[in-house]
């Protein structure tokens, strides 16, 4: 998916910590850096309210996650890692990332979330849906 589909790209640049014996990206990084990227996504939605920031984030739980690796990232790449919410249902989420490097396409990713609390799924919210289809270069579907 084009780079320019995606509302929010964090920049990042690898630490030598996170590369493995091969001179690449550990594979774990890479969901630790979609993380980074999701946890940037919700700060935005946010508008700086601190409530609602930990209320999203106490109730959105990762089901399943899954990554495709195309090239690998080395040390010190500049990196662009971006998210978007490619999927709203009733009490789940789709968000697909991707990492890049000076616009070559490196990984993609993608977390599907559910809204819940003590282990029951709830509606999304009517707010939290209307936040993300105002921050969202393309409706999510």
């Amino acid at each position: 998916m084009p780079t320019d589909q995606f509302s929010l790209s964090l920049p990042l640049r690898v630490r030598w910590s996170e590369a493995d014996m091969q001179g690449v990206v550990f594979n774990a990084h890479y969901m630790a850096y979609f993380d980074l990227a999701i946890t940037e996504y919700w700060r935005v939605l946010s508008k700086g309210e601190q409530a609602w920031l930990t209320e999203t984030f106490s109730r959105l739980y990762v089901v399943k996650a899954t990554i495709e690796f195309h090239r690998p990232a080395r040390f010190d790449d500049q990196l662009s890692v971006s998210a978007r919410c490619a999927r709203l249902g009733r009490s789940s989420m789709t968000v697909d990332f991707e990492i890049s490097r000076d616009g070559e396409h490196l990984v993609s990713g993608q977390s599907i979330y559910v809204y819940a609390h003590e282990g029951k799924s709830l509606p999304i919210p009517d707010d939290l849906r209307r936040r993300i289809h105002g921050f969202e270069k393309i409706p999510p579907l």
